[in-house]
């Protein structure tokens, strides 16, 4: 990312978030890593680093992740073995069996499938790295956890330790015998022994020495005192010297054959070096996000600003400290909004929303997770240039000004669509009047750029500029007129005024002064401040209106949803009255079927054909008038339009329709009164015309399929089907085709699993056989059989 000027860092305190990054790094080679921390402008690579954090501290923060512990840089050991002939000290040993132990935790955490399908990207970079467990257990068997060479590293070294223990409490008894016996005789100070030359001696004053028999090693300053050897252990201190040189040649041996095992896998070891160092650094960010209650944002590989509850991170962890809130904002710029003009008064926070929005990109183009809500996205940028603070400089015989105008040359220069530009106090540093005037050119050439950014300012000439022209948007910070204090809030898409003359007269300045600064402050900045003032005002009282108003909509929505609802509810039970009654009156015509056919047939016999073929007719007219009617009822019940789409009812030949009822298609032969006959494939179907509804397509049906093919496929029907593992549209076409081959097949039971998990499936499922006319019986069997896994249709 190219940075101007070069102190960006600084200037947007990224060098703070590095160093509390690098404080929580475990190793020297995390906290280097670190302090080097560069944004990328790769969007793949800002994509895995936040995704590795996110899964690092959702780990964490379920206590199932792994942890990097302390360790040590083992370069010079590493630069060591791989000269041939070099032995490693114990020290080193112990350094490299501490990054080992931590590879041998790494790779053992990732062994399941379960964890590495959960921590996909962690897992990602771990397998790119070859693990020989042999390394471990070469340097296990020789070294303990303390760095120690364990005493059964060899049997010649176990018998010299033990030999050289025996020899130690044979010099204790001795010792301590010594000791008795010339206290006795009082030759003795108060100090009994020390210790002189890596020997245990008498304390013995100087009057006395002669009578002790040994060697003097030593004496105090004053010379009053001397450290003395008694013969009695003498000889056996001397074995255990011999034996501690043995000793130490078995461990030379030792070490010598281990550094020689470890050489061929120098680059190894160097592989999980990096990989821990890599581990410390994620490990870092994760707790970083933890402590700032972080979300991962969504990134586009755009240029984009979509920040939702935004908040500066160094001072959300100051607040937090004294128990005090950060009052987040929201800032959307994307589009043709591209800058956001700031303005509002002096200490109302500009500054540090302007500083927060930088902040937050670099540390999002660093893999950091940010203090905001997940619904946030940022895109990618380039570049970021930003002017910020007093650039003056001695050096280089520039005033503050003046180096403000040339980070403007620069900026203008070097810019394009891809650049985020933040400037804080636009235009500041000359005249007012030719400053504002230099700064709207800058400006201009800045939107020409199609650059990204915030830009806080205090003339109005900016802001009238900002609201005339495309991709500049005015914003302000919140101030509360009654109080006369700030409240940090963001408002985008309307300047805030600089409340000088408020905040003055609540300084306590004199009227007189406030009176004569008014006078000099000219007509037309009184109106524009004043007019930002009183629009301030105006849009609070019209938002706290909208919010009532807002508030008894909901309420009015409320009402007429349930209105609506008792409507329908009404409607279908005066419907469902009138269908008992049609249904009663069927019923009841039925008694009167077999003294019915009794007349006829009374009548036939009597040879009155005739009115017997009337009566006959009659009573059929009559039943089918009242079975039409129930039928016609029970749709306007039980079957809804479909929404969205125009309802078709009317019908000709040669229509291309579909069945409701499976979902088959055809082309209609021919059309008599209700009824129509449908040629489906092979088929000639007669249907009543609510059965069926127009199709968009036609659908293209295999001619070489035969009649007794599908009879074939209908004896072969299995009642069980299995929608376990399929997409939800997958199973809508699976189950039209099985409930279809059902129907056909006179099918009286179907068992469709479609297991627990979200539930998707299961509605899936419910929804295909809502779609039909047939009266299905939907149950769940038993829990031993399925449960809740498992619908069970009678047909």
């Amino acid at each position: 990312m190219q940075l101007l000027p070069g102190d960006t860092f600084e200037k947007l305190e990224f060098d703070k978030v590095l160093a509390l990054l690098e404080r929580q790094c475990q190793g020297e080679l995390g906290r280097a890593a670190a302090r080097e921390l560069q944004p990328s402008t790769k969007v793949t690579e800002v994509n895995r680093w936040l995704d590795e954090v996110a899964e690092f501290r959702q780990g964490t923060e379920e206590k199932s992740m792994f942890s990097i512990g302390a360790y040590d840089d083992i370069g010079e050991e590493l630069r060591a073995l791989r000269v041939e002939g070099y032995v490693l000290v114990e020290s080193g040993l112990a350094k490299v069996n501490v990054l080992l132990l931590q590879a041998k935790q790494l790779f053992a955490f990732f062994q399941g499938p379960a964890r590495q399908a959960k921590y996909e990207h962690l897992y990602a970079v771990v397998r790119q790295v070859e693990y020989v467990p042999e390394l471990s257990a070469a340097i296990e068997a020789v070294i303990d956890a303390e760095g120690v060479i364990r005493s059964d590293a060899s049997e010649d070294l176990s018998r010299i330790r033990r030999l050289i223990g025996s020899k130690q409490r044979e010099v204790e008894k001795a010792f301590r015998s010594v000791i008795e016996k010339y206290r006795r005789a009082g030759y003795l100070s108060d100090t009994v022994e020390s210790l002189r030359n890596g020997r245990r001696v008498l304390s013995v004053p100087s009057e006395f020495k002669r009578q002790i028999r040994g060697i003097i090693h030593d004496e105090s300053a004053t010379g009053k005192t001397a450290y003395i050897e008694p013969d009695e252990v003498i000889s056996i201190n001397n074995d255990i010297f011999d034996y501690q040189q043995e000793e130490r040649r078995e461990i030379y041996r030792i070490l010598r054959e281990v550094s020689a095992q470890l050489r061929p896998y120098v680059d190894h070891i160097t592989g999980y070096r990096d990989l821990i160092a890599y581990f410390d650094l994620v490990q870092a960010k994760a707790r970083i996000a933890q402590q700032l209650k972080a979300e991962r944002p969504k990134v586009d590989h755009r240029p984009t600003l979509k920040i939702v509850d935004g908040r500066h991170p160094l001072l959300y962890l100051k607040n937090k400290q004294y128990g005090r809130e950060t009052v987040p904002f929201d800032l959307k710029l994307s589009g043709k909004n591209r800058l956001l003009m700031l303005s509002g008064p002096n200490a109302g926070g500009k500054s540090i929303l302007m500083k927060s929005v930088g902040l937050l990109q670099l540390m999002l183009q660093s893999g950091m997770l940010l203090p905001v809500d997940k619904e946030s996205q940022l895109g990618i940028f380039s570049g970021l240039f930003a002017d910020i603070g007093d650039q003056q400089s001695i050096e280089d015989d520039l005033s503050t000004y003046s180096s403000r105008l040339k980070n403007a040359k620069e900026f203008i220069k070097s810019a394009d669509e891809r650049t985020m530009v933040l400037i804080d106090e636009f235009g500041s540093g000359t005249d007012p009047a030719l400053g504002g005037a230099i700064a709207e050119g800058v400006l201009e050439g800045l939107n020409a750029k199609q650059v990204y950014g915030v830009i806080t300012t205090h003339y109005s000439n900016l802001k009238i500029y900002a609201y005339k022209t495309p991709g500049i948007v005015n914003g302000g910070m919140n101030f509360d007129k009654d109080t006369l204090s700030p409240t940090y809030e963001l408002k985008v898409g309307r300047p805030g005024s600089s409340y000088a003359f408020e905040i003055a007269q609540k300084s306590g300045l004199p009227q007189e002064v406030l009176t004569h600064a008014r006078k000099r402050a000219g007509k037309n900045e009184r109106a524009v401040d004043q007019l930002l003032v009183d629009l301030q005002r105006e849009k609070q009282e019209v938002e706290a209106h909208l919010k009532t108003m807002e508030q008894k909509q909901k309420t009015l929505d409320a009402l007429t949803r349930t209105y609506e609802e008792l409507h329908r509810d009404i409607e279908v039970r005066r419907k469902r009255l009138k269908l008992e009654a049609k249904e009663q009156a069927l019923a009841e015509t039925a008694k009167y079927n077999k003294e019915m056919e009794t007349l006829i047939r009374k009548l036939r016999e009597e040879k009155k054909i005739d009115e017997a073929k009337e009566q006959a007719k009659a009573l059929r007219e009559e039943r089918e008038k009242i079975s039409e009617q129930v039928t016609d009822l029970r749709e306007s019940i039980y079957y809804q339009p479909r929404k969205g789409k125009q309802a078709k009812t009317a019908f000709k030949e040669g229509d291309y329709v579909k069945l409701r009822t499976g979902g088959a298609a055809g082309t209609i032969e021919t059309i008599d009164r209700k009824k129509a006959v449908v040629i489906v494939g092979d088929l000639r179907l007669t249907v009543h015309l609510r059965d069926i509804e127009h199709a968009d397509n036609p659908m293209a049906l295999r001619r070489e399929r035969s009649v007794t093919s599908n009879i074939s496929a209908v004896a072969a029907f299995d009642n069980k089907l299995d929608v376990r593992g399929m997409r939800y549209e997958e199973v809508l076409n699976t189950m039209q085709a099985f409930v279809d081959q059902a129907l056909m097949a006179n099918a009286s039971q179907l068992r469709i699993v479609h297991g627990r998990g979200s539930g998707a499936l299961k509605r899936a499922v419910r929804q295909k056989l809502q779609e039909y006319t047939h009266e299905f019986t939907l149950t769940t069997p038993p829990r031993e059989q399925g449960g809740e896994g498992v619908t069970i249709v009678e047909l």
